[in-house]
Order: C-alpha cells, then sequence, then structure tokens
C-alpha cells in the first residue's frame, strides 16, 4: 500500500535534484563568462602596456585552447590565457594538415586590400580576365622590373595585375620620388613603364599621399621584399614568377 506513495517521493526527490542541478549549472555559467572576460582584460592591458603599437582590439580569443591570439595585420602571435607566456611562429593543426597562423595571416590580407578600390591602384587588366593579384612593386628593383617586361605574358593568361607602389628605400628617397612622378602622371600604366624602362614620361605636381598608403599596406600584409604577390585568398608569394607558374598556381588555388 505504501508502494505508490515511495514513488512519488523517489519522483519528487529525484525533480528536487534535477531542479538543484539546474540552478547551480545556471549559477555557474555567468561566473565562468566574467572569468573569462577579466581574464582577456588582464592580457590585453599587459599587452597593451608592452607593446604600445597594439590595441586592445588586436587581443582575441582563438582556436587554441589556453591561448589567445594577437593579430596585427599579417602580425600573428599567441599568448597564454595566464599571460604569461608569448609565442610568435606558425600553428598547426596536425589533424586538418593546415597552417592556422597563415590563415590567420590570409584572412587579414584579403581585409586589408579589400578597403583599397582599384582606383587606387595602377591596374593592367586582360581582355578575358580569369584572376587578379596584387602586387607590390619598387621601380627600381631588377625583378620587378622582368615581372613587368613580362606584362603581356600575365594578360595573356587571363592574370590582371594590380600594382601597388612600394619604395623599398622609404620615404625622401629618389625611388620614392619616382613612384611620386608615376602617380601624376597622364597615364599611369604606361608611365609605370617607362619609369621601369629609365624614360621619361610627363608628370606634375598632386597629392601623392598614396604612395605612403601603399607603403604602409605592405608593411600591414607582411611583406618582405619586392615584387611581392598577394593572391585571391590571402597567401602571399615572395619574389618574382613568370606567368605560366602564377596561373599554375592560381588554377590550383581555386579547386
Amino acid at each position: 500500500m505504501n508502494k505508490p506513495n515511495s514513488v512519488c517521493g523517489i519522483k519528487l526527490i529525484s525533480k528536487l535534484n534535477r531542479t538543484i542541478l539546474l540552478f547551480f549549472l545556471f549559477l555557474s555559467f555567468p561566473v565562468i563568462s566574467y572569468a573569462d572576460e577579466s581574464n582577456l582584460k588582464m592580457v590585453k592591458d599587459k599587452i597593451a602596456n608592452l607593446f604600445p603599437d597594439i590595441n586592445e582590439e588586436d587581443v582575441l580569443e582563438s582556436s587554441i585552447d589556453g591561448w589567445y591570439i594577437i593579430q596585427k595585420g599579417a602580425l600573428v602571435a599567441y599568448i597564454s590565457h595566464d599571460g604569461r607566456y608569448l609565442f610568435q611562429g606558425d600553428v598547426f593543426d596536425i589533424d586538418n594538415q593546415i597552417n592556422v597562423s597563415e590563415e590567420n595571416r590570409n584572412t587579414a590580407r584579403r581585409a586589408i586590400l579589400s578597403t583599397y578600390s582599384e582606383e587606387s591602384m595602377i591596374v593592367f587588366t586582360p581582355e578575358k580576365k580569369h584572376h587578379s593579384v596584387s602586387v607590390f612593386t619598387d621601380i627600381d628593383c631588377s625583378f620587378c622590373r622582368r615581372l613587368h617586361s613580362q606584362i603581356e605574358d600575365y594578360m595573356s593568361q587571363g592574370i590582371e595585375i594590380r600594382y601597388l607602389l612600394y619604395p623599398r628605400t622609404g620615404p625622401d628617397t629618389l625611388s620614392w620620388t619616382k613612384a611620386q612622378e608615376v602617380w601624376c602622371s597622364d597615364n599611369r600604366n604606361s608611365a609605370l613603364t617607362l619609369a621601369k624602362l629609365d624614360q621619361k614620361f610627363n608628370t606634375y605636381d598632386c597629392d601623392s599621399s598614396i604612395i605612403q598608403t601603399h607603403y604602409k599596406m605592405g608593411q600591414d600584409v607582411g611583406l618582405r621584399g619586392t615584387p611581392a604577390i598577394v593572391l585571391e585568398d590571402g597567401s602571399l608569394i615572395s619574389g618574382y614568377l613568370s606567368a605560366s607558374d602564377l596561373s599554375k598556381i592560381l588554377s590550383t588555388e581555386i579547386r
């Protein structure tokens, strides 16, 4: 006769236990969230004090347990959640065979370049465009000149070349002045070709601050020399590539 009451009692206790468990779980979530936020804030403050050029928004959660990611343009580093250890280098996801750091750099490069229109570049476009790459070029760089001397080969491969001017020697140098003169010419495409052949062209005074913009952009994407080719997926290729070799890479990239 007591069995039904016993069963009801067990059900009541079970229900009460679940309620208590859910209550404590509910309480635990905000604590964990606040702890994480507080921890991230501590790390951001520490990085800001150590590296003034890195902003708080450059320190983010990462896909790697126990580590935050520091990303400033194409610069990628990692810092432990306790703010004690700092690591700069490539991190690989072995299971998926992915260079996680390079994926982050590629994403950053795409974002940086997407903020600039082609009107802010010197663009050579083929009749039938299959691919588009951004090329940081220095007028006096020998391999930059070699690449440009074969511009028709890139056009025949359907590769659009979007030039950004990057005088490696920096401001107030002859290469910088040449870049300004090209930008302030009547026909920038023609002027760039002539400048790389050390030939004269018509130029005039104009706002050439775009050279500084291109120069900073090159630093932000992690440029290490010229020519530097940024592919559509954000990958960076340092150095000269023939049109046929570049076409092969681009064809592989989209598969």
